[in-house]
């Protein structure tokens, strides 16, 4: 039983993890501009055969005058040898080739334009990401400044302030103790041998009277 209860409870939180993963903004962003540059990169695949449809395009009407124009010259030449017969097939080979260069000019004019409304849209969609790119790197930013300072307050929350404040307590009456035995060190090593011998003003002169009959007495005790 407790060991279902375990498995369940990673499960839980593996699944937890990956919905906080799906909602962070730096994948969110991550993800937004992969989206972007997949669509950018089709949008240039799909102009790259934009490009070579106008180009076949523009290759049938070269095509089709250079048939135009020998069709003409054949017809020439057949009038001036007395062929009708086949200066008048050259002739309507001309015709139908005038119609079709006629198609495939209008033809080339509709692809040219969408080629042209093609690149426009994918220009667009390029501004646009540079400009998300910019911003991307600012959300970024800040961001990280919002996830350093969620730290801070987690590490400040996290701490016994308490148990700080008493060991900075106990610090300082230690510094203070180290302090006072080097102030009372210094205070011992300033007092000179004969300061210690010193009479009190107040004293001095029962002192000296005492001391006189001191003298007087061991003078006596001599004798």
């Amino acid at each position: 039983m407790g060991i279902l209860k375990r498995i369940k409870s990673i499960t839980m939180a593996e699944i937890n993890k990956l919905l906080d993963q799906v909602e962070d903004p730096i994948n969110m962003l991550s993800q937004y501009m992969r989206e972007m540059e997949e669509e950018i990169a089709k949008g240039q695949h799909a102009l790259a055969n934009q490009i070579f449809l106008e180009k076949r395009q523009l290759a049938l009407i070269i095509d089709t005058e250079e048939v135009l124009a020998k069709r003409e010259r054949q017809a020439k030449l057949a009038v001036t040898k007395g062929e009708d017969n086949i200066a008048a097939l050259a002739l309507q080979e001309k015709l139908l080739q005038e119609k079709k260069r006629g198609l495939y000019k209008e033809q080339y004019e509709v692809i040219k334009g969408q080629t042209n409304l093609l690149e426009e849209k994918i220009n667009q969609l390029k501004e646009q990401y540079n400009e998300l790119q910019h911003k991307r790197l600012l959300l970024l930013s800040r961001a990280n400044v919002a996830q350093s300072l969620k730290q801070l307050d987690n590490a400040v929350v996290s701490l016994n302030t308490d148990n700080i404040a008493r060991g900075f307590a106990r610090a300082e009456e230690r510094i203070v103790m180290m302090e006072s035995k080097i102030e009372a060190n210094t205070r011992l090593s300033n007092i000179s041998p004969s300061s210690s011998y010193a009479i009190d003003p107040s004293l001095q002169e029962e002192v000296q009277k005492q001391l006189a009959q001191l003298r007087e007495t061991a003078k006596e005790t001599s004798v």
